[in-house]
């Protein structure tokens, strides 16, 4: 319906994760985490496919031992998504997975230990064109900082972050994006606002341990939000008590609200209320489920009234307005059709592929006359 933001992004530098770019003038990408056993192969490139049909511009897998960095070599070759491995202590296991073709390293210098170990994880990044992620977490910072601060704290996050971006400064290694998560909302947004004043890398954001699909999709939604309309972020991960593929679907929509990513079907829908002329609800849920392949970005409005619904429908690519006793369909702002409420999803569902055909041969129309 609009889509121009007008969120003035914060400059950052841009970095490469894999094919995906990060930072600068780059879409804002979203993420996930795998939660398979590392070293069940099929099982994790099994939910990587599944991420990826659902949108993943980017998977994280955690790599705990020199075994899982194996079995990271043979997913990392199963898989065209960029993979971040999740590394903790064990500088070999970055080593190794560096040598696998990860496609961006998940550390904390401040955990892998002595000088020449954080030099060594630098230099294999730095030799095979890999960025790093610094990943700094209210529930780990270092026992000297919660000393100093008694409790994590907003300035605590910062501190910690600071202090593993001088290891990599340093070393003269800039191609790094930095999370400073907590759960807490507000400690996470005074972080992330703090940190994205004093650096010029991008910012991955997340508030971490949400909690579960819905209360955690409420928790990230604010925090996050309130940092994108700042302009900041760069990538995110909802962290959700949940399947990962829910994590991508409620980060492309906040994505979406914000006109920040169009991707995918921007359903516009009523609650519902005594003047509908059809069910509402049953046939939202029914539409969002049956059109998840969708990636074409697309603005459905259904409305189950006249009140509000030619005006909603007039503004969408294609609309459905309830009535008496069809229902009128709009297409690209004007009066198209009318649909009887008894095969009303069915005959929905292929209004609305079809104006999605259109959308794209329209789309690599512009390409080829371009090309």
């Amino acid at each position: 319906m609009h889509s121009h933001s007008p969120i003035q992004r914060r400059k950052s530098r841009q970095i490469h994760v894999g094919s995906v770019p990060v930072g600068g003038d780059a879409p804002i990408s979203v993420q996930s985490m795998t939660n398979t056993d590392t070293l069940d192969v099929e099982a994790t490139l099994g939910q990587i496919r599944a991420l990826e049909k659902a949108g993943a511009d980017i998977v994280r897998v955690s790599v705990p031992t020199m075994d899982a960095a194996e079995a990271f070599g043979r997913i990392k070759r199963g898989t065209s998504v960029p993979l971040v491995a999740d590394i903790h202590f064990d500088y070999r296991i970055a080593l190794r997975v560096a040598e696998l073709g990860v496609d961006c390293l998940r550390i904390n210098p401040g955990n892998i230990g002595r000088e020449d170990r954080v030099q060594a994880v630098v230099s294999a990044a730095r030799d095979n064109g890999i960025p790093i992620r610094i990943g700094v977490n209210a529930g780990s910072l270092e026992k000297d900082l919660q000393k100093k601060y008694g409790e994590p704290t907003p300035a605590a996050l910062v501190e910690s972050a600071m202090r593993h971006i001088d290891h990599l400064d340093r070393l003269d290694f800039p191609d790094f994006k930095v999370s400073v998560k907590a759960s807490d909302v507000f400690m996470a947004v005074a972080a992330y606002r703090d940190l994205a004043a004093r650096i010029e890398q991008p910012l991955h954001l997340g508030i971490t341990e949400a909690g579960g699909l819905r209360s955690g999709t409420v928790k990230s939604s604010i925090g996050l939000g309130m940092l994108l309309m700042d302009g900041i972020g760069d990538t995110i991960r909802v962290s959700l008590a949940a399947d990962p593929v829910e994590e991508i679907k409620v980060g492309f929509d906040m994505l979406k609200s914000l006109r920040l990513r169009a991707k995918g079907i921007n359903f516009i829908a009523c609650p519902s209320c005594s003047r509908q002329n059809f069910d509402v609800i049953s046939t939202m849920n029914a539409l969002e489920e049956r059109l998840e392949d969708v990636m074409t970005p697309l603005d459905v409005a259904v409305i189950g009234c006249v009140v509000n619904g030619p005006g909603e429908a007039r503004e969408a690519d294609l609309g459905l307005t309830g009535g008496s006793p069809n229902n009128l369909v709009y297409i690209d702002g004007k009066p198209a059709s009318k649909l009887r409420n008894d095969h009303l999803v069915d005959d929905l569902e292929a209004l609305i592929r079809q104006k999605v055909e259109e959308k794209q041969a329209a789309q690599e129309d512009v390409i080829v006359r371009q090309s």
